[in-house]
């Protein structure tokens, strides 16, 4: 499979490299609340240049210096608060970041069998302390970063059939929230989603307002390494 054929491979190395620093981001941030070495590296995020197939040049940098700017006033305690209310819950969270929910409104439901087919088929095995269903957002953001790295070939068919179909609206939903954190996460999970489904010469989902976020002009950014936890 070549950049050539309409898929999400990137023309280069630096952008493939920078797609996967993307899902990474983004499955920490749905996964769990930031720490502080996490917030630290948000905060000190400076946006310089972007260059990714099918991205908006606006949208994407302005998403990531509205989660920068949020970072640099957050605190772990507060955001682990906004983090159970947003995405867990007592009974279910504000957004419930699973493709059953959003594909058939139950959990458990045959999206994720379909999933663990194909999580099964490429050599996946779920981790024993891990609690959530496999079809979390963060999680399939998670492989969508290993099969960019490991797998190229396999991750068009695993983002059309697991991700196009329903991530950009939970990150819209989380987007709308009330924490200016997780309404930033949520933007930036948009804007890049919206941009790998433009790859695929897929209409994109409708994106959310930057008055629904916090925001700032900016020109781009770079790629981007996650602290070691």
């Amino acid at each position: 499979m070549t950049p050539d054929d309409g898929s999400l491979i990137s023309h280069s190395a630096e952008q493939q490299a920078l797609r996967a620093d993307l899902y990474r981001l983004l499955a920490r941030l749905l996964r769990a609340a930031p720490d502080q070495p996490l917030i630290d590296f948000l905060a000190a995020l400076e946006p310089e240049a972007i260059t990714m197939p099918g991205a908006d040049q606006q949208q994407l940098p302005r998403a990531l210096a509205s989660l920068s700017l949020s970072a640099r006033v957050s605190d772990p305690r507060r955001l682990e608060d906004e983090y159970f209310q947003a995405l867990v819950g007592v009974v279910q969270g504000e957004v419930v970041p699973y493709a059953s929910w959003y594909l058939t409104g139950s959990l458990m439901e045959m999206p994720l069998v379909a999933l663990r087919h194909d999580l099964k088929r490429l050599g996946f095995e779920r981790e024993a302390d891990v609690r959530e269903p496999e079809d979390h957002l963060g999680a399939l953001c998670e492989v969508m970063a290993m099969l960019i790295e490991e797998l190229p070939g396999e991750q068009v068919n695993f983002f059309r059939q697991h991700l196009a179909n329903w991530g950009e609206r939970c990150c819209a939903d989380l987007a709308r929230r009330k924490s200016p954190f997780y309404a930033a996460v949520g933007y930036l999970g948009q804007a890049f989603l919206a941009a790998e489904r433009r790859n695929l010469g897929e209409t994109p989902q409708p994106t959310a307002s930057l008055a629904d976020v916090a925001s700032q002009d900016t020109t781009g950014w770079q790629g981007i390494q996650l602290p070691q936890s």
